[in-house]
């Protein structure tokens, strides 16, 4: 166990909220979104988890940077409010939200991931978290049905990714001379949104994305972070697939931030490329091709319509009277739908 008060490598690296409020601004006077770039990076990615995360959670292929979580969660929420991730893998946004004082509810597909997000949360709040967090069994492209309608309408906030296949994950281990490749896949169950083709990803994810409609509150906020990859050689524009998905599902974008995967050293970057990405970078230069390393992951922030209506949404609190956050339970569960 960990000291609470000690701390952590991961706050230097999440930025106080505007005097305006954790709130986005509004666009500019010609309406493109505003920009910003969060300095997620400031540590590695294992400095960022070490003592806050179990040790069995490295063996997931695509965990989210937990600053990136914290600083979506920082800006756009307050104490209280309660904070979704309909693919929670190892569970980053639901920790992160708890130890911010924030609820949280997860949804994840594979077993294993659920079971340890939830184990997550418990070692969280053994070590001072102050939040609440759920984490249900299911897929994601069910959400709606999955959640229990009394939350519907009650997130503040959605962060989430999607999920990349098995090219561009994993982790490696040298054996024989050789590199031997492991902990690339979620699971092999065909089933798994992440085995399916472009097309079919990109359907999945407009399927999630009209269910986080569905969870956010009137006006709340959701934050999807994406990188563009390279599949059998071309590039595919995942950030602008995920905003073409949006429209069709309610929600609207408003920002379009920059998330460091790289330090800050004064004004340089310091690289932090897995095997993968140095790998695949080096030869496709000895084709004479100019790639370069991926030194950030896209921010796309957008907004739940300020008209939505659900059956579960609160009535306004009283001035002077602090809204009351949507009952979680208070011991961390992993339940199948």
């Amino acid at each position: 166990m960990t000291d609470s008060s000690a701390p952590h490598p991961l706050r230097p690296a999440t930025p106080r909220p505007s005097k305006a409020g954790p709130y986005p601004a509004p666009a500019d006077s010609h309406g493109d979104p505003p920009l910003s770039v969060w300095p997620t990076a400031q540590h590695d990615a294992r400095t960022q988890r070490r003592g806050r995360y179990l040790p069995a959670a490295t063996a997931h292929p695509a965990k989210m940077l937990p600053a990136i979580a914290a600083t979506a969660i920082t800006r756009y929420t307050k104490p209280g409010d309660l904070v979704a991730d309909p693919m929670c893998g190892i569970g980053t946004t639901l920790i992160e939200a708890i130890h911010l004082g924030r609820n949280g509810l997860g949804v994840e597909y594979e077993p294993r991931w659920a079971h340890l997000a939830a184990a997550g949360i418990t070692h969280a709040r053994r070590n001072g978290a102050t939040g609440t967090a759920e984490v249900i069994r299911g897929d994601a492209r069910q959400l709606t049905r999955l959640v229990p309608a009394r939350l519907h309408g009650q997130a503040a906030l959605v962060v989430t990714s999607p999920p990349y296949g098995a090219s561009v994950h994993g982790q490696v281990r040298a054996d024989h001379g050789g590199v031997v490749k492991f902990d690339n896949r979620y699971s092999r169950d065909p089933a798994n949104l992440a085995h399916h083709g472009l097309d079919r990803l990109l359907d999945g994810i407009t399927q999630i994305l009209a269910g986080c409609a569905t969870l956010l509150r009137p006006g709340g906020i959701a934050v999807i972070t994406a990188r563009p990859w390279r599949h059998h050689g071309e590039l595919v524009d995942l950030p602008s697939a995920v905003i073409a998905a949006a429209g069709p599902a309610g929600l609207t974008p408003i920002e379009r931030c920059v998330a460091l995967l790289a330090g800050l050293k004064g004004a340089s970057l310091v690289a932090r490329p897995s095997f993968f990405q140095l790998d695949n970078t080096r030869k496709a230069r000895a084709r004479g091709e100019p790639w370069h390393l991926i030194a950030h992951e896209d921010v796309l922030v957008f907004r739940a319509s300020q008209n939505a209506v659900s059956s579960a949404r609160p009535k306004e609190p009283q001035p002077g009277h602090r809204r009351q956050p949507p009952e979680i339970p208070a011991v961390p569960q992993t339940r199948a739908a």
